[in-house]
């Protein structure tokens, strides 16, 4: 039997390994797959593992207030070593370009274990955008054994970087997967949140979904960035702005201290996965700097605007179901004005483009090229 271990630590992570975990649990013939969380996020990191109704086999319980990233790596290094010696996996499976999964494939390297890298290929070439994650996902490229690509431009990428052809294979993005699984799911609960979004929307006004919180876009980014919401409701009294606000403080502070007591925005606390699908589906746009957004949201027919100036999503930006605006005050406000008011042009023709990241079906792809290694 072989031995899987999933590492994850973050509720992006969390949400795309989901679905990796139940394929392989409908083969525990063939496989023994456990959980290890790093909770990198810890609250954030439960409330998805809740909705999927899985329970970790380790956690590691890393997040500390004020953590920066050489406690976080060096601590995510030292607290598998143990969990490595009594799991023994065949293969340990990471996800993307978070710390956890960096520094979980070079604790693998060190222990001899092969690495199966889920989302390969995403590549921006500047080190600093985004950042760590983009020298993460490099680093963990050099020590992956497997490379899942969700397109065939992040194969590109592995093959251009010199990677085998043979060990990469482009699956879609498990994303989809769970994005998929979770409208249909949410469907079917009873969830306080999604309660309260009802009674807080008014949706006689097109709404607009707003979220934030990379690294780079801090400072000067992010005071553009409410200045642009800002005036876009003051010019706009068809549109209603709903931001779930990140925790990071250097989000926080400047989004309320412009924002608050605009009748028109409405600022909340982040959200519970399902809430969050939900609102995606309820939205008429989503301004985002969030790589799984721009992933998610064309499935639903919903078109992106990127509060970034570069992005490992190319493939969206080429379709044309995401425009990349940065953090420019003008450029916001001209591309959300004109895709509130060209509904019958460009709005009806970015969200009925298909997504070119997945059809929901990339676990099955993954689980059966494991299979095929037994």
């Amino acid at each position: 039997m072989i031995k899987n271990l999933i590492i994850f630590g973050t509720r992006p992570e969390a949400i795309k390994m989901a679905p990796l975990f139940i394929e392989f649990s409908k083969n525990n013939d063939l496989f023994e797959t456990k959980i290890c969380v790093t909770a990198q996020h810890r609250e954030m990191l439960d409330q998805v593992l809740d909705f999927f109704e899985i329970i970790p086999d380790y956690d590691l319980d890393l997040m500390r207030a004020n953590q920066d990233l050489y406690s976080l790596t060096s601590d995510i290094i030292l607290g598998l070593k143990e969990v490595f010696h009594d799991c023994k996996p065949d293969y340990v499976f990471v996800h993307g370009d978070t710390t956890t999964s960096m520094a979980s494939s070079l604790a693998a390297f060190y222990s001899g274990i092969k690495v199966c890298h889920v989302e390969a290929g995403l590549r921006t070439y500047n080190k600093l955008s985004p950042f760590p994650e983009e020298i993460n996902r490099q680093l963990t490229t050099r020590i992956a054994e497997f490379h899942f690509a969700p397109t065939f431009q992040s194969k590109k990428n592995l093959l251009l970087e010199n990677i085998n052809d043979r060990s990469i294979l482009v699956t879609g993005n498990t994303v989809i997967d769970a994005l998929l699984h979770s409208v249909e799911k949410i469907q079917n609960i009873n969830n306080s949140e999604i309660e309260t979004l009802k009674n807080l929307l008014d949706f006689s006004k097109k709404i607009i979904l707003v979220t934030g919180h990379r690294r780079e876009n801090q400072g000067e980014g992010f005071l553009n960035i409410c200045e642009a919401l800002k005036d876009i409701t003051s010019r706009n009294s068809n549109v209603q702005i709903i931001y779930p606000v990140h925790l990071n403080p250097n989000v926080r502070k400047p989004v309320f201290e412009i924002l608050s007591n605009i009748n028109s925005i409405k600022l909340i606390e982040p959200l519970t996965y399902p809430a969050f699908v939900w609102l995606m589906n309820k939205s008429y746009l989503i301004l985002t700097d969030s790589g799984g957004v721009q992933e998610e949201a064309p499935s639903l027919g919903k078109p992106i605007l990127v509060l970034r100036d570069t992005t490992e999503r190319p493939e969206a930006v080429k379709l044309g179901t995401v425009i990349l605006v940065g953090t420019d005050k003008d450029k916001i406000v001209k591309e959300c004005e004109d895709l509130i008011e060209n509904v019958d042009n460009k709005y009806k023709k970015m969200s009925r483009l298909k997504n070119p990241y997945g059809d929901g079906n990339a676990s099955k792809r993954i689980v059966e090229f494991i299979k095929s290694l037994i």
